[in-house]
């Protein structure tokens, strides 16, 4: 039986700010994130099932994203749960406050979180690459953690 793992592609629009940070990111400021996620499983060989040959459907792996993901972070302005712009979402309903700093770094370890626990069962999450602009990004491997 083959091991493979897959890749999909996305991309999604999000603001965030770093509070007490004295960098340029400590206001409200927004991003064209690039979203790359890798699973890894067994490739089906039942030549009888319409998912012969393939790990995953990619659409299946779509879906996921954007049942799970895309609602919390595409087109949202993503802040710390004590910012001092809290009150903004009084004007704007696509504030989502978050429990932690919402850096890079932050976010893809929710995205982990949130596609660990909603992966089939066969399929292992192995690679998350969150990419902030073009010239900067993080990521998450499972062997890391």
């Amino acid at each position: 039986m083959s091991i493979i793992r897959i890749t999909k592609e996305f991309s999604f629009e999000a603001a965030h700010a770093l509070d007490n940070y004295e960098g340029k990111c400590k206001d409200i400021h927004g991003h064209s994130y690039k979203l790359k996620i890798t699973v890894k499983g067994k490739v089906n060989e039942d030549k009888n099932s319409p998912a012969c040959g393939m790990v995953m459907d990619f659409g299946t792996l779509k879906a996921i994203v954007k049942d799970h993901v895309f609602g919390l972070f595409d087109h949202r302005l993503i802040l710390r749960a004590d910012s001092r712009f809290a009150g903004i979402e009084k004007n704007n309903d696509r504030v989502r406050y978050v429990p932690y700093q919402p850096t890079c770094e932050n976010m893809v370890l929710e995205i982990a979180g949130i596609l660990r626990n909603h992966l089939p069962e066969n399929i292992e999450l192995q690679h998350i690459l969150l990419r902030e602009t073009g010239t900067s990004y993080c990521e998450w491997h499972e062997g890391d953690n």
